[in-house]
């Protein structure tokens, strides 16, 4: 016997409260927020701080802050567009 619809919504509403609650409280106010998986302040600001460690490690020629620069730059960057498949493994469409 297949599930009634509205004890597969119930199980989705519970699944993306406990995912990212800040989405679903915007939603129940109606006032919508972006999800988590297009929220990218933070990698903003990670780039940020990767390209003034770089600049400072190229000014004053310390190969250790230009090291550390171009690895935060990369992480940001990975942070900023991420792997489509990683936003799939959520499990969202599968049943």
């Amino acid at each position: 016997m297949p599930q009634s619809e509205d004890h597969r919504l119930v199980d989705l509403e519970a699944r993306l409260e406990q995912e990212d609650p800040r989405f679903t409280r915007a939603m129940r106010s109606g006032r919508p927020a972006q999800p988590r998986e297009y929220r990218r302040t933070g990698a903003w600001w990670g780039l940020a701080l990767g390209v003034a460690v770089l600049a400072c490690g190229i000014v004053l020629a310390q190969g250790l802050l230009i090291a550390g620069g171009l690895v935060l730059v990369g992480m940001a960057a990975q942070l900023a567009d991420p792997d489509p498949a990683r936003i799939a493994h959520r499990g969202f469409g599968r049943r």
